[in-house]
């Protein structure tokens, strides 16, 4: 809502600048969406939440600056009703009313004013509605809209003459029913919809949508019939998004307006247009069904001090709840001054239907007092705190992958189901969302996939070419008709696995580093097995969207915990992907599981005495050959002094024969009995050389 400064000040004196004024708000829960200078002088650009509609009117945000700097609220611009009024409940010979669904209309009230003239507006109402973004129309209407604006009830005017037998009918709309609305468009009505009738039929849609076209007000109008009511919320709401028909008023009436505003509204109107284009009022026609008696909430201080952690005095919260429209009072036995025990009874006003619990009546202390002068402290908890069941193995393997290099992101599960269609595997049934959020958030992710790779490409689109992340969220499918819900751990990289340094050239991120991070992370459970056959591993999934030579799944206890590998081109054409892009995905529960056995079975082993050795091989090995054969064939020889076998290094090119590649393998070995010989070492990598030449055809290169 747009909030004029000098206009605002007819309802408080506001004792600061527009800008400070902007930051307080701000500061006490209104959302300050910008600031401009208008015509009127400074326009603050207030973005309200759905749950505060008391603040769609100057007398609201008033009410907030008041409680803010303990300021009077000044008396609402409303005279008092005429002595020639006549105050009924149902109507008279002028007009009756009546509301057959209360359900829908809680309070009518309408007024007949007589004799008016209907012409321009002056400039000074003309200047305040276009400060707000409304049109001028005719003094009439602009006065409906200026006391909406005001008070933050809409109103509405009809031709009092153009209402068929002076009757009023409040009920729900009939299947089929249709009616002109004010812009000149028939519109077919739902049955749940509040309509306002008259003799002859349906002349308004809930009068918070927008009115009838047969009985606008023109300017050969001479009687008018204003109406100010209170409808439900709810079928306004409903109204509104069917008919696609978004106004100021239905905005108010769909988020909650005040029911005990609409009489005072309606006065304050009447009085405005009596004004403005003379005539008098003859009738007033107040039918109030739904009327409610005020709830009672109480404010402890002991919860308080247990929600908020620091106290607030006695002063401060009986002036914050009085000014907000609370009405407290002290309702506790010793009535002492800054009782631990002190017990405040308030009032539900009307206006603050979002206030139902003692949680929100502290809430509304201590936004006005100002969070930031609570101190920082954690709240006490009702229940012990107690970690989850796998909460060490989550955090080992969080430290594991941050000191890998890998980045965590948290990503919501919704996405749209032609993308979760790519990565989820077939045979799967998608988790449809019943309400989603919009047309691209349809399901629930059936991978942690489809997330990653937005979270890649969001990233590449937006100029970094390098990343290494890891998601631990959940992926979400139905296996017939029970929801399935698992945790899984995502990783995704794509760009340079070295930049270019002082004496190492730059090298892309490949297979063979992701697959090293992962053996990283199998450590953590003792290892992960690994099967390179492309098919299906019985009772794992599917992995159509890697690339069939670049793939491998990881088997942890022989069962298939996940797959890993390169992003087929197929697929990252289709999503305009135009660098490598490497996946792994897993399943966590598994992994925790074998975390924990790993753990009860580790032992400890002393160091060794004696220093290790270690000998690197030069291989040419043939293209195809893993180096799991490689390091399996160098065990297989049973040498008890063979500590480890690492990769050191891969080279393709240059004085490297077609068909062949390069792989430099670090054998370590040490005794814990005694210092190792020449001869020995010797020893060993003839037999090794020995074993790899006949075993794999590799050759020692020169």
């Amino acid at each position: 809502m747009k909030v004029v400064y000098n206009w605002l000040k007819e309802f408080v004196d506001v004792p600061v600048s527009a800008a400070e004024l902007a930051s307080r708000l701000a500061q006490s829960g209104t959302n300050i969406g910008g600031m401009e200078d208008g015509k009127l002088g400074p326009v603050i650009d207030a973005e309200v939440t759905s749950n505060r509609p008391d603040c769609l009117g100057y007398l609201g945000i008033a009410r907030e600056v008041s409680a803010s700097y303990k300021l009077p609220l000044k008396s609402a611009p409303v005279a008092a009703s005429p002595q020639n009024t006549v105050l009924v409940t149902g109507g008279n010979e002028q007009v009756l009313v009546e509301i057959r669904s209360p359900e829908l209309c809680r309070r009518y009230t309408a007024r007949i004013l007589r004799g008016i003239k209907v012409q321009p507006s002056p400039a000074w109402l003309r200047e305040r509605l276009e400060a707000m973004g409304v049109a001028s129309i005719n003094n009439v209407v602009d006065a409906t809209n200026y006391v909406m604006f005001e008070l933050g009830n809409p109103l509405h005017a009809f031709d009092y003459d153009k209402v068929r037998d002076h009757r009023i009918v409040v009920r729900q709309a009939r299947a089929g029913e249709k009616m002109t609305t004010l812009d000149g468009v028939e519109r077919e009505l739902d049955p749940n919809m509040p309509v306002v009738c008259d003799g002859d039929g349906t002349r308004a849609i809930g009068s918070g949508v927008m009115g009838g076209r047969d009985t606008e007000i023109s300017f050969a109008t001479k009687d008018v019939l204003l109406e100010c009511a209170h409808f439900d919320a709810g079928s306004i709401r409903r109204a509104a998004r069917s008919l696609r028909l978004h106004s100021e008023a239905s905005t108010r009436f769909a988020r909650g307006a005040d029911p005990e505003m609409a009489a005072t509204a309606s006065r304050r109107c009447a009085e405005l247009i009596l004004k403005l284009a003379g005539g008098e009022l003859t009738t007033t026609v107040d039918v109030y069904p739904g009327k409610h008696a005020p709830k009672k909430i109480r404010l402890r201080r002991t919860e308080f001090l247990r929600v908020m952690g620091a106290d607030v005095a006695d002063r401060e919260v009986e002036s914050t709840l009085g000014l907000l429209g609370f009405a407290p009072v002290r309702v506790d036995e010793h009535r002492a001054a800054e009782s631990l025990l002190a017990t405040w009874e308030c009032t539900q006003p009307s206006w603050r239907g979002d206030v139902e619990r003692e949680i929100d009546l502290i809430e509304e202390v201590a936004r006005v007092h100002g969070l930031d002068n609570f101190p920082p402290r954690l709240p006490v908890a009702r229940i012990g705190a107690a970690r989850l069941p796998h909460f060490e193995a989550e955090t080992r393997l969080r430290e594991r992958l941050m000191g890998l290099g890998y980045a965590e992101i948290v990503t919501i599960p919704h996405v749209a189901e032609e993308r979760d269609e790519l990565f989820r595997p077939p045979g799967v049934t998608p988790a449809r969302l019943a309400n989603p959020l919009s047309e691209e958030a349809g399901v629930l992710r059936g991978t942690g996939a489809v997330s990653m790779v937005g979270a890649l490409e969001w990233n590449l689109n937006h100029g970094q070419r390098n990343a290494r992340l890891f998601e631990i969220a959940r992926h979400y499918r139905f296996d017939g008709d029970v929801a399935v819900e698992a945790p899984v751990l995502t990783l995704g990289a794509t760009g340079f696995a070295r930049e270019q340094g002082i004496y190492d050239s730059a090298r892309q991120f490949s297979f063979a580093d992701l697959k090293g991070d992962v053996d990283a992370i199998g450590l953590l459970a003792g290892g992960f097995a690994w099967s390179w056959n492309a098919d299906r591993v019985a009772g794992g999934d599917s992995a159509d969207w890697l690339n069939a030579t670049r793939r491998a799944r990881i088997l942890l206890d022989k069962e298939q915990l996940g797959v890993v590998g390169q992003l087929a081109r197929r697929t990252a054409e289709r999503l305009k992907i135009r660098q490598d892009v490497f996946l792994a995905e897993m399943r966590l529960v598994p992994f925790y599981r074998r975390y924990s056995v790993a753990k009860q079975e580790r032992r400890y082993e002393p160091l060794p005495r004696f220093p290790a050795v270690e000998r690197d091989f030069s291989l040419l090995l043939p293209e195809g050959t893993r180096f799991a054969d490689v390091a399996g064939l160098i065990r297989s020889l049973g040498i008890d002094e063979l500590a480890s076998i690492e990769a050191a290094d891969l080279f393709h090119g240059k004085n490297v024969p077609a068909g062949k590649y390069s792989l430099l393998v670090r054998v370590r070995f040490q005794s814990h009995e005694a210092t190792l010989t020449d001869a020995q070492i010797g020893d060993y990598a003839a037999k090794i050389v020995t074993a790899l030449a006949s075993g794999v055809g590799a050759q020692l290169r020169a």
